[in-house]
């Protein structure tokens, strides 16, 4: 911090209580001067010498109360007037600096008057100095308009301007750097305040924390005057915006505050948004999904929200699913808003429908790829809501399916989710759902889940059995881990696949006749009968063989379904074994139905 005294005479000044100031001297003052409730008992010479607005309001009595700086600032002057000594540093020399100019101590009035030295003071010290910049730009805002009308502002800006935009080689003042990259510097007592002065590389954000101890008015002109010089790339703006978001609204950081100005905060909020830089990555999605929530929780606006939206939807893939979960406002009955995923998911496709020639295919293609498992996993959140309409989760997820995903697992578990969240929806809109999914693109333990999931329609459930069976004859494998059923039906499935053009849902079913399906359900009461016969020895002692078994009974069962539909002259399709098969949920009671259809379908 710097200092500037002036004057050589000791100091004569004497108080008498609070509001009274005089000076020790064998002549009478003649003078009073009234600066509030403060009196101030001098003489006129040593003050008309350098004031010329003292020598206007020459009196025995006068009141300066509108003095900029009020009392303190008024003494300095009069002790330079006395010619005593008096201490200039970053904290008063503002005050100073306009209690001078109000008193019009210019140099024509005497040569090295006041305005004069602290001019003097300013340029070649303070202005000089990173810290000193930043402390008289705080202590200037008590003084508007004054301090703004002296440039005192301006010039304060521009010094902390060119400062953060200066080559990091050149950096020799000192600063605050207590981020968590410097951690274990700080553990091994490191000194960051005076990490410019030592031997460690300067960052280039260094300035951004100091910059945080500016208010939000203070802060926007001094980092809209960095923006204007255009040296500084926009990644590093943007962390000094996080920085300060961080550090003035709390909503940001795990820090809680009992009461917050909502005004300040809707302020704070929109500042930083219109300082964000236009630059694609210049700061973190989860940061600008942050600000969008904030934007929307204190309403400002639709255009703002746009724009918000646009930024994330260019780099939707750096995003999580925490980030993405944002509160419908209270209004609404939903949990999440929904709609402005939508939106943002959409602005995503736009762009990357756009920037696909001008990036590699690869690239792009990685892209989607994360935004679709992103997507896939929101949908399994929001699905949770009671409350959430068929018709926005089904929205969400056709717009992904534009994307060539290898695995459709992730919206399975979703669909499955929403089914069972929302079990009083009827059979079409089931069917709606699970039209969304691609059963070729189910992972083995999808499909072991599927095919035992009485919460999917019956239709669904037949044709993830024979697309698995198929995969499995067609690998020429054998694949242990799945139902017996799927591996039994390789024969049947690629007799019946010969009659299949399409792979839609009604192909799959009607490509399997009446005759293939009582084939099959022959050979597997015969394997059931044959396993649970008394005397009949079981394959290992941990009954390996008689797990098999049950493991196909689901499966089994919903066959029998199916044959009896069609023996009732039932439309393919038309029954929903969500209930039909709850009843049959033991293996004893399994075993009887199995019975008594095997005889009504023969």
């Amino acid at each position: 911090m710097k200092f500037m005294k002036l004057g050589s005479k000791p100091d004569g000044f004497q108080s008498d209580g609070d509001n009274l100031r005089y000076v020790c001297s064998e002549l009478a003052s003649d003078v009073t001067v009234k600066v509030g409730n403060v009196k101030f008992h001098l003489h006129k010479f040593p003050l008309l010498s350098k004031s010329a607005r003292l020598q206007r309001l020459v009196a025995d009595e006068i009141d300066l109360s509108d003095i900029p700086g009020g009392a303190s600032s008024f003494e300095v002057c009069a002790r330079f007037c006395y010619g005593m000594t008096v201490t200039l540093n970053p904290y008063n020399v503002v005050a100073a600096r306009c209690a001078a100019e109000y008193l019009e101590m210019h140099e024509s009035v005497e040569k090295g008057n006041l305005v004069y030295k602290i001019k003097v003071f300013l340029a070649s010290s303070i202005f000089r100095s990173w810290k000193d910049s930043i402390i008289v730009l705080q202590t200037a805002t008590a003084l508007l308009p004054y301090s703004e009308e002296l440039k005192l502002v301006g010039k304060s800006i521009e010094s902390i301007a060119t400062k953060a935009c200066a080559d990091t080689s050149r950096v020799n003042w000192s600063y605050t750097y207590n981020r968590r990259k410097l951690q274990d510097e700080i553990e091994n007592d490191y000194d960051v305040n005076s990490i410019g002065l030592g031997t460690r590389p300067i960052p280039k954000d260094w300035w951004v924390e100091d910059l945080c101890e500016l208010d939000m008015e203070l802060y926007k002109r001094v980092l809209a005057n960095i923006k204007l010089k255009g040296k500084l790339p926009s990644e590093i703006i943007g962390e000094s915006l996080k920085s300060y978001a961080y550090r003035k609204l709390p909503e940001f950081s795990k820090r809680t505050e009992d009461t917050v100005d909502v005004v300040k905060y809707r302020s704070t909020v929109e500042t930083i948004i219109s300082l964000l830089p236009e630059e694609k990555h210049s700061v973190s999605c989860g940061f600008m999904l942050k600000l969008l929530k904030s934007a929307i929780s204190v309403d400002l606006g639709e255009k703002v929200k746009i724009n918000l939206v646009k930024k994330v939807g260019q780099q939707l893939e750096e995003a999580s699913l925490n980030d993405l979960l944002i509160r419908a406002p209270k209004e609404d009955v939903m949990i999440y808003d929904v709609d402005t995923v939508v939106d943002i998911v959409r602005e995503f496709l736009s762009c990357e429908s756009c920037n696909k020639i001008e990036s590699p295919e690869i690239m792009s293609e990685a892209s989607r790829l994360m935004v679709a498992k992103l997507i896939d996993s929101y949908l399994s959140e929001i699905a949770k809501d009671p409350c959430l309409p068929l018709s926005k989760f089904v929205e969400l997820a056709e717009m992904m399916l534009v994307v060539p995903r290898p695995s459709h697992d992730g919206l399975y578990q979703a669909i499955d989710t929403y089914i069972k969240e929302h079990s009083s929806i009827g059979k079409s809109e089931r069917k709606r759902i699970c039209n969304l999914l691609d059963c070729k693109k189910l992972s083995p333990d999808a499909c072991m889940h599927a095919v035992q999931n009485e919460r999917l329609p019956l239709r669904m459930v037949v044709q993830v059995f024979f697309e698995q069976a198929r995969a499995t004859a067609s690998s020429g494998s054998s694949t242990p881990d799945l139902p017996k059923g799927i591996r039994d039906i390789r024969s049947l499935s690629r007799g019946s696949s010969r009659s299949a053009t399409t792979t839609n849902n009604n192909d799959t079913w009607d490509a399997i006749t009446a005759s293939e399906e009582l084939r099959y359900l022959k050979a597997e009461l015969a394997s059931l009968r044959l396993s649970n016969a008394p005397g009949v020895k079981r394959k290992g002692a941990d009954g390996s063989a008689t797990n098999k078994v049950k493991g196909v009974l689901r499966p089994g069962k919903i066959l029998v379904k199916m044959l009896l539909g069609k023996g009732r002259g039932e439309k393919n399709g038309s029954s929903d074994s969500s209930e039909s098969l709850r009843s049959g949920n033991t293996g004893e009671y399994g075993e009887r139905v199995l019975s008594r259809d095997r005889r009504n379908s023969v």
